[in-house]
C-alpha cells in the first residue's frame, strides 16, 4: 500500500502548494506537526483517518478532491491537475457569480486555442 500513501502524499503537497501554503502553515490550520506533515507528504508516515480528516479540513478540500481518479499519472496529467489544482484554490472565497465569470472567462481563453 505504499503506492496509495505516496499518491496522497503528492496530492496533498500539491494542493498546499496550490493554495501557497508553506509545511508550517498546514501544520498551524490542522493542529499538527509541521514534521508530521512532510513525512507524510513524502509518504514516509502512514496516517490515520482522523489525522486525514484534519489535513482535508485544513485546506478545505473534500476527500474526492484529494483522490482524484487513478495513482498513477503520466507527466503531462501531473501537469494538468496542477493547474486544476491551483484554479480551485483561486475559486476560494469566491461568490457562485465571480465563480461563473471565472468559468466564462476560462472558455473563451481556450476558444482562442482553437
Amino acid at each position: 500500500m505504499a503506492v496509495l500513501r505516496i499518491f496522497l502524499g503528492n496530492r496533498i503537497r500539491a494542493i498546499r502548494n496550490a493554495k501557497g501554503l508553506t509545511q508550517q502553515n498546514l501544520a498551524d490550520l490542522s493542529g499538527l506537526d509541521y514534521r508530521y506533515i512532510g513525512a507524510s507528504e513524502r509518504g514516509e508516515r502512514n496516517f490515520s483517518i482522523n489525522t486525514l480528516e484534519k489535513v482535508l479540513s485544513a485546506l478545505k478540500i473534500s476527500l474526492n478532491e484529494l483522490a482524484y481518479s487513478g495513482v498513477e499519472q503520466s507527466e503531462r496529467d501531473s501537469v494538468r491537475w496542477e493547474a486544476i489544482d491551483q484554479f480551485i484554490a483561486s475559486t476560494e472565497g469566491l461568490a457562485e457569480e465571480q465563480i461563473e465569470i471565472l468559468q466564462r472567462v476560462n472558455r473563451e481563453v481556450l476558444r482562442a486555442f482553437k
